[in-house]
């Protein structure tokens, strides 16, 4: 069986100029202008001294939500709308890697490693340290890929993964390696993906409402195999291939005897190997200049063990007029690693209702934003 051979390295990045955004000279804005954008975009910090920043959300009246892989979740309030949060605010402590953070009807949902939290009327109640409602206590306790990446569907259900506790693995139990939904109430659990390996970021197609999602591969195989994945998943029930293939022909040594990877759903788009693409976002903002509408923008934490390092890095995926095929895969912003050291590691966007686009940074425990200027 032939593999082939991806090579990101090659990636043609678009055309790039670097800007910060107003703010006192400090060693931190020295870094920051090491980012390299597309001409006419600028980039500035939202929030800093965020520890561990992980997934976005935004509630109605435009405070952010922050989750990490600490034990903190985090308020960022910009009541003034100047583009900078006016505080840091810890809403919660003493929780389990609460990675994922999604906002309903004006209620908090926070997914830690084992449960999903709900924290009602959170806006009026940031600084009160409000003490939540077990939505859903059941989930996996593993660590291992436990970091939960949630969001609602355009069905009103809330998705919520379970990586696989390994590196590859027949799944112990069938919650492992899903993509699973649930009622806002907790109740309705089911799967509607299987065969993922770790997702730690999804979006739907404001198009066909077809839901989208990152995939990272296996470690082990080489610096160059397999690629991360971008998959679409427009129906319930489909499997992507993990443990049995990765990137949908890069077989796994072990586990691929006797089973056909045309069984499984191919990727959308190979990304890069080893680029640990994480928190996803459809572009949806009137900011941006037109060509990026309905466009997928993914953060890439970076590689852990690669000879040479990759990633670091936020990269666009352009998509056919239809929305439903990936054409086209290259650099948006880069400059979080500085030869083969990184002060800084993306992980999720967020679209703010001025077309503005948010960066959660887990290494450098801050927020960017970046805007175009034009």
């Amino acid at each position: 069986m032939k593999t082939r051979f991806f090579l990101p390295l090659l990636l043609a990045p678009l055309a790039l100029s670097s800007s910060v955004g107003p703010g006192p000279a400090s060693a931190a804005d020295a870094n920051l202008s090491k980012i390299k954008l597309p001409a006419g975009f600028t980039i500035s910090y939202f929030a800093r001294g965020v520890k561990s920043a992980r997934e976005l959300a935004v509630g109605s009246d435009g405070t952010v939500y922050v989750g990490t892989k600490d034990d903190k979740v985090y308020a960022l309030p910009d009541r003034n709308k100047d583009g900078r949060a006016d505080e840091v605010i810890t809403l919660a402590t003493g929780l389990n890697a609460p990675n994922g953070v999604a906002v309903r009807n004006g209620d908090l949902y926070v997914a830690e490693i084992n449960r999903v939290l709900r924290y009602d009327n959170v806006a009026a109640r940031l600084k009160q340290k409000p003490k939540p409602a077990v939505v859903y206590g059941s989930l996996p306790d593993k660590e291992w890929h436990g970091y939960r990446y949630i969001a609602f569907g355009p069905d009103d259900k809330l998705y919520v993964p379970v990586g696989a506790p390994c590196n590859s693995c027949p799944p112990e139990a069938p919650i492992f390696a899903t993509i699973n939904r649930m009622n806002p109430d907790g109740s309705g659990l089911e799967t509607y993906a299987y065969g993922v390996r770790n997702t730690v970021g999804f979006d739907w197609s404001p198009q066909d409402k077809a839901l989208w999602f990152t995939d990272n591969g296996r470690d082990m195989l080489g610096d160059n195999l397999p690629a991360d994945e971008l998959n679409r998943a427009a129906t319930p029930g489909q499997h992507f291939g993990f443990p049995y293939f990765f990137a949908g022909d890069v077989p796994d040594p072990k586990l691929s005897k006797g089973k056909s990877m045309d069984t499984y759903a191919k990727p959308a788009r190979k990304l890069g190997p080893h680029v640990a693409a994480l928190g996803m976002k459809f572009y949806t903002g009137q900011q941006f200049p037109a060509k990026y509408r309905n466009q997928i923008l993914i953060p890439e934490h970076g590689s852990w063990n690669r000879s040479n390092k990759l990633g670091y890095r936020i990269t666009l995926v352009t998509l056919d007029a239809a929305g439903k095929q990936a054409v086209g895969y290259q650099i948006f912003a880069e400059g979080w690693l500085q030869g083969q050291q990184s002060w800084g590691r993306p992980v999720c966007l967020l679209v703010l209702p001025d077309g503005s686009v948010l960066v959660s940074d887990d290494q450098n425990d801050a927020v960017y934003r970046i805007s175009y200027k034009g």
